[in-house]
């Protein structure tokens, strides 16, 4: 028997279109109903067609392509009849398939806006009359997995083209002769996975389709369209959200570890709310924001706050504000598509040379509303000083340590606090104490042992919940859900708080129009700690001898000169850092939503028209407090909190009274418009040539004010009120009357307008080839006038040829096998540069007592724009029916005109002048690998992995004024070199003598130093030491399932970087005092000669040693030569010397998720259509270099130390009903 061939016909990328279409929903609006059908819309359906002597198929391809409907019919029995002819003007579809069909023995029937074409009978296909004898009848239901009904199923006996579809219900019945052969049904829905059952006598055969996540693959979302993944010619990455989601984690960035080739993800620190640092392809600039784009449904988005580039740019820099998607709750996501390519991003314009991360959220499903609620509660653990990354002393160590000072005769620093072994000793030397009293306190001290860790950090408790609701029909679909997390921070009062809400919701107002949706809005709190508390570093840094607390559970105060700040005061202050902390704080309130409306109307089927608007507004707010109860504002009171303010000259008396607040408000308001028209046209005589435009029109508006303030006196604990200072004569305090006389109010004011057109062509040859055009032109205020009449286009040209469809069509083991090819164009242009002066105007000089005006903007006439050219090659192959894929991109990557700061003379009203000059350069591929290597019955293993390497060099003549510590932190900018490069100090070895660390710093000769630049001097004294940044990262993702439960674990790992140790000698560069605490491996320092055979560690020199002052002043500061200072001490040098740089390679458990899903005989005893519960882990372990000496990779060693990654455990419930 010939094996029969069912098609189902659709207009082509209609279903792919209709996974794009968001299933929008209105809390508001899920009750409205509609009474219009698309089966109503169907009937009504009319076409004009003219056919002579042509296949009944092609008739049916021209009713679609005047009509929205699709058709699924046997070939075989459309075939038969030979061909026809057919006119029709103005005929509805009804009457003209009566016509054609008639006679024919085929019949038609119509579920919602699909037709399916069946022979002719009451409820089954015609059967043989010698078969009628004896027949089984064949009935059941079919849903999908929220146990929907699904009309219009195609259900049929495999192998023969008997069958029927389901009707309204869900509901099938049909008869078939009775034979010996195996009876198999075969199940087929567009959009789900179709599905064979065995008849084995049963009366009821109910099925539940699943959807075919595969088909789902097939598209990827680039924000301005919806493309076939398989004719794509640009280099982009799509994940799931399902796949990366991990629970208890808020934020999707902090889920791309290691799961997007060519993309860097790095996190300096596990403070609650950090955000990564995310690379796409390397650095495209020098000194724009380097973050790439966030696109969420096609709307570009906009930080919450406006950070400084170069901030954002600091390796060290930490930024808990979050960026522009931390107010999208994952749980709303449905998938992200990366654009990295230039032919992926041309049409987002000079935006998008960082490339582009497209967040599409979820959407509404036609059917019965389904209401899930997910939550999450997750435990995260506090480092320990029994962790491996933690190498201090313990209180009985740094005692022992502080006696071996003593039994040397060091000198102390003056103006320590008086604490630990040193602090007895300095009492018992001074007569305060008796030798006896000395002792007790020897022995107490070395048994305090507090646990900074325990006392500053705590093993934190978080959780979420998500309750959402999603259904429709097929004239109305819905989306919404509610959201709250609590994310509490490991270091004591640090926390998130986030309110989420969506509502997303498609209305087909006609056949032809199509409105939808879309609501986000979020409210979040956070609170931190202020800039002049740092619990880690205290924690690292402080001695283990001095208590926290007395015995009767109150705090333990000790005396720190100024109360360890600054300020003009000169008195010792009480200081307990678990007090500042109370009685400060570092706030911030942000809260924001967006409205989107999107109207399409298809002027024809092949052409339509979609106007797209979108309104955001946010607002945050920043407040950062010192209460008067702190150390911080005692030291510019200069006494204690209960202590009357001192008046006069010596009382150096800043803030009499209350506390500090400072306060930041920022308010962004974003308005989009875009106008854009699709055409697609497929023809030819078999339809090979396709045809697709995309001409588009966008405007875009941003606003933005912030008004920054410092307000003293400040009472929080009072009822927010401000102290009564009225009767305060100000003359008798000078400082705080000179404070109050400046000015402490800043407001800005940002306004940038951009009026876009873009523009899309594709042309393919059937499966054989696809080649793409895209071009984008910016007009924006922020370019300057000069920039806009030298208006530079963004373009790309792109092409993808299918090798297997061309040589390989035949080979049974190749599934697919294509080849892509990019080359473009992008730039980029840096706010408020122009060409002609800009001058600001100012208040009124009281000196001059006349207005007055600044110059905010010398002119740059001849600055061009940044341009970044890329070219990229990829490589997609399929193997045994997609069990095997491979794939793999090469690019080339290359910014000319870059813009640098180049020093000038100050004679010409400034120091530094903004210039193009050099290049940067990318150099990058990525490999990866997706396999199913086993799937027996109910078990599946799935692996995928990825490679991706990027090496960058910069070259540029400039000389920018970078200073000591950015050669030595990677900062600077060199020539040559990648960036993130940093350089240090080479160590030669231990005098000898006394233990000093001996360098080769030129002291010999240093007349070959003098009158050269500091990066020519830096470059022949010290080592290239590597780059900040990883070269080579990737992961490692398993998959294993079994009935319900899915075991799956990823691994990231990242190779190339080099990382700083901490610094051993920076905390007691002035001397060691005896508040305090040193690393471990000063047990292992020189302490008499021969040691420098067997340690690297230098000896501690006392300031009583001769030489002391020569090793703590380096020659290269002294005024009379002639040489760029490049040292400042020998410590300062060890610390940043070749010998303390290490490897920052790892290997990182990401997450270990273990779940368990109730199957559907165990679900029909619960009120749940869907339930499971999992547990996973976060960053459960980290293999690294041995030389880190248990330094975690995140903690560079290039400033204090942070709070280290940490590990979390959590508990995910996921239920729907």
């Amino acid at each position: 028997m010939k094996k029969s061939r069912w098609c189902f016909q659709v207009p082509r990328g209609y279903w792919r279109k209709s996974w794009k279409i968001t299933k929008m929903f209105s809390v508001l609006m899920c009750t409205l109903t509609f009474s219009v059908s698309a089966t109503a819309f169907a009937q009504h359906e009319q076409v004009t067609l003219n056919f002579k002597q042509v296949t009944v198929r092609q008739v049916l391809n021209e009713i679609q392509r005047q009509t929205r409907l699709s058709f699924i019919y046997n070939t075989e029995q459309t075939e038969q009849l030979g061909q026809i002819s057919v006119e029709a003007h103005n005929e509805s579809v009804t009457s003209l398939l009566d016509r054609i069909l008639a006679g024919t023995g085929l019949t038609w029937k119509i579920q919602e806006d699909m037709i399916l074409i069946s022979q002719a009978g009451p409820e089954t296909p015609a059967i043989p009359q010698a078969q009628e004898q004896e027949t089984v009848l064949l009935t059941g239901t079919v849903t999908d997995v929220q146990k929907n009904a699904l009309p219009g199923v195609t259900v049929k006996i495999s192998g023969t083209s008997f069958g029927t579809s389901t009707d309204a219900n869900g509901k099938f019945r049909f008869s078939y002769p009775k034979n010996k052969a195996q009876i198999v049904l075969e199940f087929s829905f567009v959009g789900m996975q179709t599905t064979s059952v065995k008849y084995a006598g049963q009366k009821e055969i109910n099925v539940i389709l699943y959807e075919d996540q595969k088909e789902l693959d097939e598209v990827v979302v680039t924000g301005y369209q919806v493309l076939d993944k398989r004719t794509q010619t640009s280099a982009i990455t799509t994940v799931k959200a399902e796949d990366i989601l991990i629970p208890g984690v808020t934020s999707i960035d902090q889920m791309l570890e290691g799961r997007i080739p060519d993309m860097a993800f790095m996190l300096n620190s596990g403070e609650v709310g950090a955000t990564p640092r995310l690379r796409v392809r390397g650095t495209s600039t020098l000194l724009g924001n380097r973050e790439p784009l966030w696109v969420l449904d096609g709307i570009v988005m906009t930080d919450p706050v406006d950070v400084n580039p170069d901030d954002l740019n600091n390796p060290d820099y930490l930024n808990i504000i979050g960026n522009a998607i931390a107010g999208i709750n994952p749980q709303d996501i449905e998938r992200i598509d990366v654009l990295k390519d230039a032919s992926a991003t041309a049409l987002y314009g000079t935006r998008a040379a960082n490339g582009v991360i497209v967040v599409t959220t979820k959407k509404g499903r036609i059917g019965k509303p389904v209401l899930s609620y997910t939550h999450s509660s997750k435990i995260t653990r506090r480092p320990r000083y029994t962790d491996r990354n933690i190498n201090l002393m313990n209180s009985q160590e740094r005692v022992r340590f502080g006696k071996e000072l003593a039994d040397q005769h060091y000198i102390f620093p003056t103006q320590m606090p008086m604490v630990g072994y040193e602090g007895a000793l300095y009492r018992l030397q001074s007569g305060l104490t008796d030798y006896d009293t000395f002792l007790n306190e020897v022995t107490w001290y070395e048994q305090v042992n507090t646990d900074w860790f325990d006392i500053l950090t705590r093993d934190s408790y978080s959780h979420s919940h998500t309750l959402n609701v999603s259904g429709g029909s097929d004239i109305i679909r819905y989306y919404a859900s509610l959201g709250y997390d609590r994310d509490n921070g490991v270091s004591n009062t640090t926390y998130t708080e986030r309110y989420t809400v969506a509502a997303k919701m498609d209305v087909q107002m006609t056949p032809k129009m199509l409105m939808a949706i879309k609501l986000n809005g979020n409210v979040q709190k956070k609170n931190h700690l202020v800039s002049t508390l740092d619990a880690m570093d205290y924690a690292y840094n402080t001695t283990r001898a001095l208590p926290c607390f007395n015995e009767d559970g109150s705090l333990f105060y000790y005396e720190r000169y100024r109360g360890g700040y600054g300020g003009q005061g000169n008195k010792y202050l009480r200081y307990n850092i678990v007090n500042e902390i109370d009685n400060s704080s570092s706030g911030y309130d942000g809260k924001g939503i967006q409205v989107d409306l999107n109207l399409k109307y298809n002027i024809l089927p092949t052409w339509d028209v979609t106007a797209t608007g979108s309104y955001s507004v946010s607002s945050t707010l920043q407040e950062d407090w010192w209460g008067d109860k702190t150390a911080y504002v005692a030291a510019l009171k200069n006494g204690e909190y209960e202590d009357k303010p001192t008046p006069g000259d010596d009382g150096k008396c800043i803030l009499p009274y209350g506390g500090i607040l400072k306060t930041k408000n920022s308010d962004t308001e974003n308005l989009t418009f875009r106008l854009q028209s699709n055409y697609r046209k497929l023809f030819g005589e078999d339809d090979q040539h396709l045809i697709t435009a995309l001409l588009g029109y966008e405007v875009n508006m941003l606003r933005s004010k912030s008004m920054n303030n410092e307000v003293r006196g400040y009472l929080k604990e009072r009822g927010m009120q401000f102290a009564d200072m009225s009767s305060l004569n100000l003359d008798d305090y000078p400082l705080y009357k000179e404070w109050l006389q400046q000015n402490h109010l800043t407001l800005n004011r940002g306004l940038t307008n951009q009026l876009s057109v873009y523009l899309s062509l594709t042309y393919g040859y059937q499966e054989y080839f696809t080649l793409n055009v895209n071009g984008r032109m910016d007009a924006s205020n922020k370019f300057g006038s000069r920039s806009n009449e030298r208006l530079l286009p963004v373009w790309s040209v792109s092409g993808m040829w299918n090798i297997q469809e061309t040589f390989l069509k035949e080979a049974p083991w190749l599934s697919e096998m294509r080849l892509r090819l990019s080359y473009g164009m992008q730039g980029n242009m840096l706010d408020g540069q122009t060409p002609n002066m800009l001058i600001t105007q100012q208040p009124i000089n009281s000196y001059y007592n006349e207005n007055v005006s600044n110059v905010y903007q010398f002119p740059n006439p001849n600055l061009k724009w940044e341009e970044t050219k890329q070219t990229n090659v990829g490589l997609d192959m399929s193997f045994f029916d997609g069990r095997l894929n491979i794939g793999g991109d090469f690019y080339y990557k290359k910014t000319e005109n870059v813009f640098s700061w180049v020093n000038v003379a100050p004679t010409n009203g400034l120091t530094s002048y903004m210039m193009n000059n050099g290049s940067l350069k990318n150099v990058g591929y990525s490999v990866t690998l997706s396999a199913t290597p086993v799937k027996i019955n109910d078990f599946a293993w799935r692996i995928s992995t990825s490679y991706s390497a990027n090496k960058n060099k910069a070259q540029t003549d400039a000389v920018e004024k970078y200073e000591l510590e950015d050669y030595l932190t990677g900062t600077a900018i060199i020539s040559g070199e990648p960036i993130g490069t940093f350089y240090s100090y080479k160590l030669l070895g231990l005098n000898a003598q006394n233990g000093t660390p001996v360098f080769d710093d030129y002291a010999d000769r240093r007349h070959l130093l003098e009158n050269k630049s500091l990066e020519e001097v830096v470059r022949m004294v010290m080592t290239n030491s590597g780059v900040r940044e990883p070269v080579f990262n990737g992961n490692l993702f398993n998959t294993f399932t079994w009935r319900g439960i899915t075991l799956s674990f990823n691994l990231a790992y990242s190779l190339g970087s080099k990382v700083r140790l901490f610094a051993l000698y920076e905390p007691i560069i002035s001397g060691v005092s005896a508040e305090n605490n040193v690393r471990k491996e000063f047990v292992n320092r020189w302490q008499v000669p021969g040691d420098e055979n067997h340690t690297r560690i230098p000896a501690i020199i006392n300031r009583s040693d001769e030489m002391y002052d020569y090793y703590n002043r380096h020659w290269s500061q002294e005024q009379s030569n002639k040489t760029k200072t490049f040292a400042y001490n020998l410590w300062d040098m060890y610390d940043n010397s070749d010998i303390r740089v290490v490897s920052g390679n790892y290997l990182k458990m990401q997450t270990l998720t273990l779940r368990y899903s109730l199957q559907p005989k165990l679900l029909k005893k619960t009120p749940f259509s869907s339930a499971s519960v999992s547990f996973s882990t976060q960053n459960l372990f980290t293999i690294s270099a041995k030389a880190l000496k248990g330094q975690d990779p995140s903690q560079a060693g290039f400033a204090k130390p942070n709070l280290s990654v940490r590990p979390n455990y959590t508990i995910g419930l996921n239920v729907s009903f």
